[in-house]
């Protein structure tokens, strides 16, 4: 027997109703939904798809608007570790490294670098190899005397010598040379004064310190507005975290970045050190960041 286009069969009014078994035969029959009301569910997917795709672009604008901050605002600084004492600072588009030191494949992707601040003639801190790899023709490379002289010829033209005390601007940046050595002074010390440098650097009101390998001297308990310090902290080379807490709580960061905390032993207590400084002082920012692979 055929199927029967009568109200209550598998079709009403000769318009689709729902899947359901014939009554007769048994077999089923699928069924769609009434015209209108199918027009209604692709307006609600059309208008669901259409706020999705206006959410997206909303949301991949403000973070192109928040790149462009970073690129465009001097006080803002975009801190990229790299390994150790490397690192890379992105500020008001421009990048500077620090003792850049390792393998090629840890600097791939990052911008080419428009000032280069080596502080001491340590492989730790100083690979020329490395520097071959990422020095490209507008690089200014500052470092204390010992590192200058110790520069391949083909990289010494752009090499700017500051010595402890020194203050230069470098392509809109203030760079003041820091002292940095090991307490107590000994020539047989690790870090004897006057050799190495320490920098802190300035632009848009913000100030940056990079401790280089020191104890906790007094040139770093008396430094002013820092808003960024990065402190070095691994015996017997610098000093131990509770020294570097005490000195971060003498000089008072805004906020205070544990790095160069490998020992012969494997790591400085970082965490250790955190504690220490919220404790003396809640107010400084400890920002852990991944230098060996782990936070």
């Amino acid at each position: 027997m055929g199927t029967q286009h009568t109200k209550g069969g598998p079709y009403e009014y000769g318009h689709p109703r729902l899947a359901r078994c014939h009554e007769s035969t048994g077999a089923t029959v699928l069924l769609r939904a009434p015209a209108g009301r199918l027009k209604k569910i692709i307006f609600l997917i059309v208008v669901l798809v259409g706020i999705t795709f206006i959410l997206k672009m909303s949301n991949k604008e403000n973070n192109n608007n928040n790149l462009a901050n970073v690129g465009n605002d001097p006080s803002i600084v975009e801190v990229d570790p790299i390994a150790h004492a490397s690192m890379v600072l992105n500020w008001d588009g421009m990048a500077i490294y620090t003792d850049p030191v390792g393998k090629a494949a840890m600097f791939l992707g990052k911008p080419d670098a428009d000032i280069i601040l080596l502080t001491d003639i340590h492989g730790d801190h100083l690979d020329v190899d490395t520097l071959k790899r990422v020095v490209v023709e507008k690089t200014i490379i500052v470092a204390p005397q010992a590192v200058a002289d110790k520069m391949p010829e083909e990289m010494k033209a752009q090499v700017s010598v500051m010595n402890n005390g020194e203050v230069a601007d470098k392509l809109g940046f203030k760079i003041e040379a820091v002292p940095m050595y090991n307490l107590p002074e000994s020539t047989e010390s690790y870090h004897t004064k006057g050799r190495g440098n320490g920098y802190v650097v300035e632009k848009g009101g913000t100030r940056v310190y990079i401790s280089g390998d020191t104890a906790g001297v007094p040139e770093m308990i008396n430094l002013q507005d820092i808003d960024m310090a990065f402190v070095a902290m691994n015996l017997p080379y610098t000093m131990s975290v509770e020294n570097a807490a005490d000195a971060v709580l003498a000089f008072k960061p805004k906020k205070v970045y544990p790095y160069h905390y490998r020992t012969p032993e494997g790591f400085s207590d970082v965490a250790k050190f955190k504690t220490l400084v919220n404790a003396g002082n809640p107010e400084i920012e400890v920002v852990q960041l991944e230098w060996y692979g782990t936070p």
